[in-house]
């Protein structure tokens, strides 16, 4: 074959022609032979097995029956009029129905001749019937390259409109085969075909348009899948590698006074085993010559913050500074206010710059960044203007990084001729899947555990009818000197109902809970900032009891004397969202609750929501089910990454396929790290192919 020929544009297949080649890549992005032949099917209509009409069954599952047209009719009814056969075989008898395209069906039938007929069974009065079923001769039927797994590729509604169907995009698939001869290059090697007993690429994409047999999919699906793994995986790896070699980092040659000093003296608690080992992970990557770029993730509560810390001592004992970047004024407020009270006897300085720092304080901030004796700048986007220089950026630590674009965090990378060694932290458990595919070329640190003399939070899911007991329970909170969160949900196209809820639920707490005895904060979106701050300051000093609020308060807010956590209308709320609202209490050493307030109505997918909730705290084991639910692309806003644009594989049901992909991209890159072993021709070959067409996977065949 070739090997140009998949190249070739689709208007030059054999039925395309220009109109359907303009809807084709207009609709389906199918612009050449390769696009179409990767174009795969999402479901398959099983049609290996024949009925008898005496086994049908009361349920609308699609059949396929052999037998003959022995009479039709026309039956006049309330609108027009319907055809109606009589279908037989050697055990009964059912009904075929047409409600148009009468004319065209009368003159192509033939009567007493063997038919496959095929479509959903309906019980009407008394009798089996099938309305419109999809028929073809036997003997066409015995005779065709269609196969007993029928291909159901996915469609638009203007393609089907258009009568580009499902049955004329088998067609175009089959003309392809017939013009390619079925040959189609292998893009793995030999040995990984033999030691994993996988088939080859033409018998794989043959079976995948046209299966016999449910076995020969299941081959096919599975070469294809790993296939497309284990190039993204080889991709990422190698990006990795090409980094750490090419990209020189500042080597942090000692651990010097500072951090002994704040570890051995200062500590406010002993560092949890996790801990412990990410910052070991972390020193090697800051001693070797490479540019450090690692994920810390770890559930809220787990101590990022002292990590943190510790990594930005190591840079200042090297003669460097450190930066961190929040996405949000509060939490850059946060983090700040945490280390000052860390390192009130250390002799470094500390400043915060965001959006709302003074000119004056700017200047200040400017001139000590660039003198160099300002040693840690705490902010938000505000870091990355072009006005502030730094002597030695020798770290930046983003938080929550998901929240920022590509090009802003670009940004950073150019505050130093050298590029900073970056460390980037979530609280967003993101399930080990996802983390292996969305940041495979970055170096991943996990906090698994949480610190001692933290209780776990206790979740429990209550209706709205048992809304009493609940205020009761507040009461007996507030007795106790704790403070309590009601949050209600935000959902952007309808802020009119959401403050409404609000203000409703305002107005009945306000009534349970009367002043002067109890005092309310309520903070929301539509607050002028600074009102929002004086209300959340209230809360923070302890002068309010409660805080009704909208998500606004889900990142960022550190009350630890705050120990009751009520999420009003939960089933509205997405898992990771439930997750991180619950982390707002459990800062103090007091037992905390967190209470899910919904109506009787769930559906299954909320059910599974709150029960995940109330059965654990574990951050993966949520993201997990979270994954389950709503798929990658959702989870982390993947969409515009276009990492996981996937042509066959998934994700989530494909977890252990893409972990022996994984292994198997890593041990090869082990043995051959320049892909130069002749047996690894063909991998370096679809490599460079994949780099030029600069989409992270695009089919080779």
């Amino acid at each position: 074959m070739n090997p140009n020929f998949l190249n070739t544009p689709i208007d030059y297949l054999k039925r395309v022609g220009p109109q359907r080649a303009s809807l084709l890549k207009q609709e389906l992005g199918i612009h050449t032979y390769q696009d179409i032949i990767n174009f795969f099917p999402n479901k398959y209509i099983d049609k290996t097995s024949y009925y008898k009409i005496n086994q049908l069954q009361r349920n609308t599952a699609e059949v396929q029956i052999v037998g003959k047209v022995v009479h039709l009719k026309m039956v006049e009814q309330k609108r027009g009029k319907r055809l109606v056969a009589k279908f037989i075989d050697d055990t009964g008898e059912m009904e075929l129905v047409w409600f148009k395209g009468h004319k065209w069906i009368k003159e192509g039938l033939k009567l007493n001749t063997p038919y496959v007929i095929y479509g959903k069974c309906n019980w009407f009065n008394g009798m089996f019937s099938i309305p419109h079923p999809e028929m073809e001769l036997l003997e066409d039927h015995k005779a065709s390259l269609k196969t007993a797994m029928q291909p159901v590729y996915p469609s638009t509604e203007k393609l089907t409109k258009t009568g580009i169907t499902n049955k004329v995009m088998n067609q175009l698939i089959q003309e392809l085969f017939l013009a390619s001869g079925g040959k189609f290059y292998d893009t793995l090697p030999k040995y990984l075909l033999e030691e994993l007993k996988l088939i080859n690429k033409a018998e794989a994409l043959f079976n995948i348009h046209f299966p016999k047999t449910s076995e020969a999919l299941a081959k096919a699906q599975y070469r294809l899948k790993f296939e497309e793994l284990f190039y993204i995986q080889l991709q990422l790896i190698l990006k990795n590698l090409i980094r750490k070699q090419k990209i020189k980092g500042f080597a942090f040659d000692k651990v010097g006074e500072l951090f002994n000093d704040f570890y051995n003296n200062h500590l406010p608690f002993d560092l949890t085993n996790a801990q412990k080992r990410v910052i070991k992970e972390i020193r090697k990557d800051l001693g070797s010559n490479a540019q450090m770029n690692r994920l810390l993730q770890g559930d809220v509560g787990s101590g990022k913050t002292i990590v943190a810390l510790l990594t930005a001592l190591l840079a200042i004992d090297n003669g460097f500074q450190a930066c961190i970047m929040a996405p949000t004024e509060i939490l850059a407020t946060q983090h700040y206010n945490g280390l000052i009270e860390l390192v009130t006897e250390l002799p470094i300085q500390i400043n915060l710059l965001t959006g709302s720092t003074k000119t004056a304080n700017r200047k200040e901030i400017h001139k000590a960044l660039e003198e160099g004796t300002l040693h840690i700048l705490i902010g938000t986007h505000a870091i990355l203007e072009d006005k502030v220089k730094f002597k030695n950026l020798g770290l930046a630590i983003i938080d929550e990084q998901h929240r920022f674009g590509v090009a802003q965090r670009a940004k950073l990378w150019h505050k130093n001729d050298i590029p900073p060694h970056i460390l980037v932290m979530t609280a967003t458990p993101i399930p080990r899947t996802l983390a292996m595919s969305l940041y495979g070329d970055l170096d991943i640190s996990v906090i698994d555990e949480l610190p001692p003399g933290r209780k776990p939070i206790k979740t429990v899911h209550r209706y709205d009818s048992n809304r009493l007991k609940v205020f009761q329970f507040i009461r007996d909170e507030i007795a106790k000197g704790r403070q309590i969160y009601v949050v209600y949900p935000l959902i952007q196209e309808s802020e009119t109902l959401d403050y409404k809820d609000l203000m409703d639920g305002y107005e009945s707490i306000a009534r349970d809970f009367p002043s002067p005895k109890y005092q309310i904060s309520i903070v929301h979106g539509q607050m002028k900032p600074a009102d929002k701050d004086y209300e959340m300051e209230r809360f923070v000093k302890g002068e309010t009891q409660i805080m009704v609020a909208t998500t606004v308060i889900e990142v960022g807010v550190n009350v630890p004397n705050a120990s009751v956590m009520i999420i009003e209308s939960a089933e509205r709320f997405g898992l990771s969202q439930l997750h991180q609202l619950r982390g707002r209490v459990g800062r103090g050493a007091e037992q905390s609750f967190c209470i899910l307030m919904t109506g009787h109505k769930l559906s299954d997918d909320s059910k599974t929501r709150l029960e995940t909730m109330v059965k654990t705290n574990d951050g993966f084991e949520i993201a997990e089910v979270d994954l389950k639910l709503r798929g990658p692309g959702d989870i982390m806003g993947t969409q515009q990454s276009g990492v996981l644009n996937l042509k066959i594989a998934d994700i989530v049901k494909d977890n252990d396929i893409l972990k022996t992909a994984r292994y198997y991209a890593m041990r090869t890159l082990k043995d051959d790290p320049n892909l130069q072993l002749p047996e690894n021709a063909i991998i370096l070959n679809t490599y460079k192919k994949l780099q030029a067409n600069k989409t992270i996977w695009n089919y080779i065949s």
